[in-house]
């Protein structure tokens, strides 16, 4: 396994309380391999991935437990400089907001090569061509000729393409993409998406996908986590979510969505609103807006089951690939409904 997160708690401590925005995460990537994070905002995915890459805010943020195992170590008894190492070449980040992420006073051939002449001590000179080279994988027209430009003087789709680019620069096992297609038209989207997976099958890199929107990862994913309330509350094969969720959150998540054959007709809300991290619902957090809630769901917190068709309950072990888990008592229901 290329990462496996581990029981992971990340909690903020402000003047108001305690806020437990991640609460014993579970999950893995290999290598070649895409794994989508869904859910609300709130629900501790881009935490989760800050907590990964090591540049959570502590203060006030601050991780309690669990481990970050990449390529067999720990990443949380790493030393910052031997942390710093990892950043970039062996893990790396596409952030959600190009433009406030890339530096506006530097050109973004500057940008790129500082990822060469940092990691690999390459001059200025060799540096801009392997920024050239860089733009020119991402399909950025003119590269030779853009180089000097400033972020500002790309487009948002471009721009987006620039980050796509830094994080490739050294060749990472790993690449997080914390919503990458945020705020881009469709079509730009689209382009985003398959640059994405058609590097990722180039480098036979490891990728989350941190996202909302289940249409982007219907056809780049190979399994989905759903997170809710800092916790994964399902976790599946893609097709296997898409063809019967089995946890009524993923199944209003999916009904959300708007159809075509749907014309006319009123788009389903999940009721309710997430929970406030520092008063997180007894029992399963999700039982206050969950048509599905019974006694038990309110005073008991669901561990994870591993999900099968002959209705036996199991408590989950290790996330091995094609293991379906659900984190509700009430999974066979909503996987036959």
């Amino acid at each position: 396994m290329l990462l496996e997160v581990r029981d992971l708690h990340v909690e903020f401590r402000t003047r108001d309380g305690v806020a437990k925005a991640v609460n014993g995460v579970d999950y893995g990537v290999d290598e070649g391999e895409t794994l989508a994070v869904l859910g609300e905002s709130g629900s501790g995915k881009s935490v989760t991935a800050q907590a990964v890459m090591g540049i959570l805010d502590m203060p006030p943020g601050r991780i309690t437990g669990g481990e970050i195992l990449f390529q067999g170590r720990d990443l949380l008894k790493l030393k910052e400089d031997e942390r710093r190492k990892v950043r970039g070449a062996e893990m790396a980040m596409i952030f959600q907001d190009a433009l406030s992420s890339l530096n506006p006073v530097l050109s973004v051939g500057d940008q790129l090569g500082e990822m060469f002449t940092v990691h690999r001590g390459m001059s200025r000179k060799d540096a801009r061509a392997k920024a050239i080279e860089l733009m020119d994988r991402v399909r950025i027209p003119a590269a030779a000729d853009r180089v000097r430009d400033y972020p500002h003087q790309f487009s948002g789709g471009m721009r987006q393409r620039i980050m796509i680019a830094m994080a490739l620069a050294l060749e990472p096992a790993l690449i997080i993409a914390d919503e990458p297609t945020t705020a881009l038209d469709v079509t730009v989207q689209a382009q985003v998406m398959d640059l994405l997976a058609e590097l990722q099958r180039e480098l036979d890199m490891g990728l989350i996908l941190i996202t909302h929107d289940l249409g982007v990862v219907a056809d780049v994913a190979d399994r989905i986590a759903v997170m809710y309330a800092g916790r994964i509350v399902e976790s599946a094969p893609v097709h296997d979510i898409y063809k019967a969720p089995a946890h009524p959150y993923t199944k209003g998540l999916l009904e959300s969505i708007p159809r075509l054959d749907q014309k006319g007709q009123e788009l389903y809300a999940i009721k309710g609103l997430p929970p406030n991290l520092m008063h997180i619902p007894p029992g399963c957090a999700f039982n206050p807006r969950c048509p599905m809630a019974q006694d038990i769901c309110r005073t008991e917190v669901p561990p994870l089951f591993e999900v099968d068709r002959e209705g036996v309950d199991r408590a989950a072990g290790d996330q091995e690939a094609g293991v379906r888990t659900s984190a509700c008592f009430f999974w066979r229901e909503c996987l036959d409904g």
